[in-house]
Order: structure tokens, then C-alpha cells, then sequence
């Protein structure tokens, strides 16, 4: 009889997790080997994570990696829109904000999500089925590899709706990217599409998800390969293909049709090399890289969480209830006159509040 050592036995209700046959190269499936699942649910919300979703997040990797059957963990979402957004919003301005008491304990859950992923004794592979911004970057990066479909985003949102990105992004981004990249995705938040994260090192694996009239095609929003521009002999990633328009690449997509039946393959592929290792040698060497994402987690996790739920009473306070209760197109602050308000030595109040969010104008 062998022994269980999970925490406790749990029926998910905000997750999927779901414990699927792992395949050979032919697709054939292993007898008696398995990968573990774990997919976020909550796909009218762009799959962002609530604090019960936090939870059974933290569960749900536990008991795969305690699994003695499992070659590999398969982290993703519901649907083709988006892998994960971060924290829910909705929740966090109606609950969190102006209470940092709460989201301090909220990110002792969300640290040990992390956590959580870091210290699996089975490699994990992020299978990126859409948009991975803000929080949901932050644990995608957490994973050993990442393979996404080409139509996905990838970057942050903390400065600009309230926040910094210190769920993992100042701790992980500039070990793929290096520091120069890692500091203008992070303050600026421009995204990058799937392409651009490949190309810096992000992505272990990209592939197509758009099909048209029954093809495969790449993203028609990006250019798939470099050029050199004629004026200023600049080097060009990431523009749409020579000759077409960004209106008339959006009329393409429209056109199509998502298909993730090429990034499953994918994905059981990578699932399939890891399964032809040693399984202890496998974990020691994934264990060996992670130290790297670990020396400064572990360095800056607790710290953060206390800036984090301080910073609940100021600037995620407004920047996460103007997301939650702007109009459409206007979701965020005026960060103008917050700054000439500040510059003339206000304090944070209601006042400063009203006058700088969107919801509020008249």
C-alpha cells in the first residue's frame, strides 16, 4: 500500500485538472503513463484567477508532482482567446482595494502558486492558448517551458492600471530577455506578439493556430521574418507583411478560424522527449535551472507582498477600480493630472481618487 502525500483530497470546482494518457511520437498512448492537466476556467474573464482559483492552483500542482505516474504537467486554459490575464480584476476592486490587510493574505496564496510551480517534481510546460498578460505572464514564466500558439500576446500591466509587475516578472523576465528588454516591457507595458517573444528568448516553441479556407497561416498581424527598412536601414521585426495594411491583416483573421490542434501536437511532442529521460536525472537538471528564477524569488517574494497590499491603498486602489468600473475604451487613469496633483503635494484621498479615474467624469 502505498502512501498518499498530499495535503488533503480535493474536488476542483474553479480549475480543470485533468490526468490524460501521455502519447509516444506516433501518437500512440502509453499504457499506465500519464500527463497531468491543470487549466484555468474562467474564460468569459480572460481566464484571470480568483482567490479560490489560487487555491486549487496551488492543490492541484501539489498532487501532480506527488503522482508517481505523471511524466509531465501540462499548465493552460480554457479556450483560444487567452491563457491568463492575472489577478481578476472584478475581485480585486471590489474586495482588495483599500483593504491591505486582505490582499496581503491574497498574495501569501498567490506567492505559493509560484512557488508551487517552481518546486514540482515534474517538468511543467505552459501551453499557451492565448494572450498571457500581467499575472498570467508572471506564471507562465514560472513554468520550466512555454509553447504557445502564434495568435497570443505576451507582456505586463502593472504601471499602467496600479500595480508593478513583482508576482515574478522583475524576478524571471530579465533571465529570458536580459535587463533591457525586461525593463521596457515592464514599465511601459507595450505587449509583444508570440513572434517577438520567441525571437527574445521567451517561447521554447511556436505554431500556428489561424486557419483560412482549411490552411494553417501564420499570424497576419506580424511579419514572420526580418527586413531591412530602405530609409534608415533599421532592422524590422513584427510589422504586418509588406504591402498590406493593419486593416486589411484584422479583415484576414477575421476571416479564419482558431484551431489549437497543431499546439497540442506540440505540446505532446515536448511531453514525449521528456518522457524518454531518466525521471531522476530529468528532475535534478530542471531543478539545477530553476535555482536561477529561485535565487531571486525567494530574495524579493515577501518584500513585495508587503509593498503589494500597502500599495492597495493608493494606486491599485485607483487603477484597479477604474479597469473594473470605466466605461469601454476608457480603463484607465489620467495620469496627467495625477502627477500634476501630486507635484503640487496632495494626498491621497477621495478627491485626488474622483478627479483622476474615468468612471467618475461627467
Amino acid at each position: 500500500m502505498l502512501n498518499n502525500h498530499n495535503l488533503v483530497d480535493h474536488n476542483y470546482t474553479e480549475i480543470l485538472f485533468e490526468i490524460k494518457p501521455v502519447k509516444d511520437f506516433d501518437g500512440n498512448e502509453i499504457e499506465g503513463l500519464y500527463n497531468a492537466w491543470i487549466s484555468l476556467n474562467n474564460p468569459s474573464q480572460y481566464n484571470s484567477y480568483t482567490t479560490d482559483a489560487v487555491k486549487e492552483i496551488v492543490l492541484a500542482f501539489r498532487e501532480a508532482s506527488n503522482d508517481r505516474s505523471v511524466v509531465a504537467i501540462v499548465f493552460t486554459a480554457v479556450g483560444d482567446k487567452a491563457f491568463c490575464t492575472g489577478g481578476n480584476t472584478k475581485e480585486y476592486a471590489e474586495y482588495y482595494a483599500g483593504n491591505p490587510q486582505e490582499y496581503k493574505q491574497y498574495m501569501r496564496l498567490f506567492n505559493d502558486m509560484v512557488s508551487a510551480i517552481l518546486m514540482s517534481d515534474k517538468p511543467v510546460i505552459n501551453r499557451v492558448n492565448g494572450m498571457r498578460i500581467g499575472g498570467g505572464q508572471e506564471i507562465g514564466m514560472a513554468c520550466d517551458f512555454s509553447i504557445a500558439q502564434d495568435m497570443a500576446r505576451f507582456g505586463q500591466a502593472g504601471p499602467k492600471h496600479g500595480s508593478a509587475p513583482d508576482g515574478g516578472s522583475t524576478d524571471f523576465l530579465h533571465l529570458f530577455v536580459g535587463v533591457e528588454l525586461a525593463m521596457f516591457s515592464c514599465t511601459v507595458c507595450d505587449p509583444w506578439s508570440a513572434h517577438e517573444a520567441h525571437r527574445h528568448g521567451l517561447l521554447t516553441e511556436i505554431v500556428s493556430a489561424l486557419k483560412i479556407d482549411g490552411e494553417f497561416v501564420n499570424n497576419p498581424l506580424v511579419r514572420t521574418d526580418r527586413w531591412v527598412s530602405k530609409k534608415t536601414g533599421e532592422i524590422i521585426y513584427g510589422m504586418p507583411k509588406k504591402g498590406d495594411s493593419m486593416k486589411e491583416a484584422k479583415t484576414l483573421v477575421k476571416s479564419g478560424e482558431m484551431d489549437l490542434s497543431l499546439l497540442d501536437a506540440s505540446v505532446e511532442k515536448m511531453c514525449a522527449k521528456l518522457m524518454m529521460t531518466f525521471p531522476n536525472c530529468l528532475s535534478k537538471t530542471i531543478n539545477s535551472i530553476r535555482k536561477k528564477k529561485l535565487e531571486h524569488w525567494d530574495q524579493n517574494k515577501e518584500s513585495n507582498r508587503d509593498w503589494l497590499a500597502l500599495n492597495m491603498m493608493t494606486e491599485a486602489k485607483a487603477g484597479f477600480k477604474a479597469f473594473n468600473d470605466g466605461p469601454r475604451g476608457d480603463r484607465e487613469v489620467d495620469f496627467v493630472k495625477l502627477r500634476q496633483m501630486l507635484a503640487k503635494g496632495m494626498e491621497w484621498n477621495n478627491e485626488m481618487h474622483e478627479a483622476i479615474s474615468p468612471q467618475y467624469k461627467k
